[in-house]
């Protein structure tokens, strides 16, 4: 072992840098490297000027409030227009209840699909923060227009009673434009906002890996604190003030949540796009087939891997090898062909990070399918619920308040803002010392408890719908159904 020795000028200069450089400086003394716990972040992130983030100036629960209230006002202004569309297509489009639901499906399976194409550009090109701020933009300008249909004359229908309307086949259009310009926005910000508060926590660092779990229950709580604001007062003022203002104080809310978004910019933690992950996997599927008559070796190590100590993929670490899904694996195996022109054929030869990037998302196929009937059944509050509602008495005891048909989801609302702070400040703590699990329970084990509990409710909700079509058939009142 080699001895080294040190002067004591030498150890009087390492005590004084060590007190002024307290976080984690590289400090160099006599040859000698001493390293202590790095001051900056060890995932890849950046701060706003693309220099490595430092920890005790970005990212954390400092940068998370600008998220959150983002987050907190675009949900307020989505469910502040969307909750209540359904009533606005049958009364102001003049729609039949068939034609509104089927048009207000079709808008939100869209919301739902344009995320495919913000999730493709955030990690290929424009990164997280930029895809969020393009899009909130987007976003803006079709709540403004969306606003001005519903208020400007010209653009509003001309309506002679209070549901008699007669709309203009171009004022239909400039609704549905405006809505569709909305999906679009939302489809940048729906698949990024989530993961980029997830990017403002250094998994490499063992407090901010468990604050990490926390933030995504208090994401989740103050989506619904908007939602909660919407389907109450928002919908109050829909149905007894008017569509103007109903979707202009929307359009408001999201011009403050791109504001907010904005304030918190010196404060983020920014990863790099790593490249597309569609471009990687379909690399990773051509390479296994091109190579399906190649046996994959006993010894893992044999297969492909960077020798860089991050992972090729831009942003990413290393994933190891597992050992399920074992023909994928054929595209690591490197073969005398994959080197024969000097550089790598990525659609020859791929690194163990991106077989098991591909096997990951396969794994998840089964938790997306179970999701698919849930999510059908949910979004029956947005239609068939709303009309529903519209056709009961909905007065509070004997007086003229009217709860709005679309209000009836605010129950939905209310349980999970009343549920997330007794999960995340009581079952949490508890859960963890039965399990011993750092997060009280796994993702998967709170998704399926979450599914188990829904069973009851749909049993409920469909014992129910029986009994109101018996009374429907029984007193003949079919017309209201329309």
């Amino acid at each position: 072992m080699n001895q080294v020795h040190y002067t004591t000028e030498g150890f009087a200069v390492y005590t004084i840098l060590l007190g002024i450089f307290k976080s984690t400086y590289r400090i160099e003394i006599m040859g000698e490297v001493f390293a202590e716990d790095d001051l900056y972040t060890k995932d890849g992130t950046v701060d706003y000027r693309n220099n490595p983030a430092k920890k005790n100036e970005t990212g954390t629960w400092k940068a998370c409030p600008f998220i959150l209230g983002n987050e907190c006002c675009e949900r307020l202004a989505y469910y502040g227009m969307s909750t209540n569309l359904v009533l606005y297509f049958k009364k102001r489009l003049n729609q039949h209840s068939a034609a509104a639901s089927k048009n207000v499906s079709n808008w939100s399976g869209t919301c739902y699909i344009t995320p495919l194409i913000g999730a493709f550009l955030a990690d290929a090109y424009l990164g997280r923060y930029w895809t969020i701020a393009c899009f909130s933009i987007i976003y803006v300008i079709g709540m403004t227009l969306l606003t001005m249909s519903a208020s400007v004359p010209g653009l509003k229908p001309s309506c002679s009673g209070e549901d008699v309307c007669h709309p203009k086949e171009v004022q239909t259009a400039v609704c549905f434009v405006a809505l569709y310009l909305i999906a679009l926005g939302t489809g940048g910000i729906k698949p990024c906002v989530s993961s980029y508060g997830a990017d403002q926590f250094d998994d490499a660092d063992e407090v901010e890996k468990k604050q990490k779990s926390s933030f995504f229950n208090w994401f989740y709580f103050s989506i619904n604190i908007g939602a909660l604001v919407a389907s109450s007062v928002l919908v109050w003022i829909q149905d007894n003030v008017g569509w103007g203002w109903g979707f202009g104080i929307p359009a408001v809310t999201m011009a403050i949540a791109v504001v907010s978004f904005f304030s918190g910019t010196r404060l983020y933690r920014n990863q790099k796009p790593g490249g597309s992950p569609l471009t990687r996997i379909s690399q990773v599927l051509v390479a296994s087939f091109r190579k399906f008559d190649v046996n994959v070796p006993e010894d893992k190590s044999l297969l492909y891997e960077t020798t860089d100590a991050e992972s090729a993929i831009m942003g990413s670490r290393k994933l190891n090898h597992t050992k399920d899904l074992g023909f994928f694996d054929k595209a690591a195996v490197q073969i005398e062909s994959d080197h024969m022109k000097g550089n790598i054929d990525s659609w020859r030869l791929c690194t163990v990070t991106q077989v098991e990037e591909l096997k990951s998302i396969i794994r998840l196929l089964p938790i997306w399918a179970t999701g698919i009937i849930f999510s059908t059944v949910y979004s029956q509050m947005s239609t068939l619920f709303v009309l529903q509602g519209a056709a009961m008495d909905t007065r509070v005891g004997n007086s003229s308040f009217k709860i709005p048909p679309a209000s009836l989801s605010i129950f939905d609302t209310l349980s999970v803002i009343f549920w997330v702070p007794i999960y995340d400040q009581f079952i949490v703590p508890i859960a963890r010392k039965i399990t011993g699990h750092k997060n009280g329970l796994t993702q998967l084990q709170r998704m399926g408890t979450g599914l188990f509990i829904s069973i009851f409710a749909m049993v409920s909700a469909g014992i129910l719908e029986l009994y109101r079509l018996k009374f429907v058939k029984r007193h003949n009142y079919y017309e209201l159904e329309e």
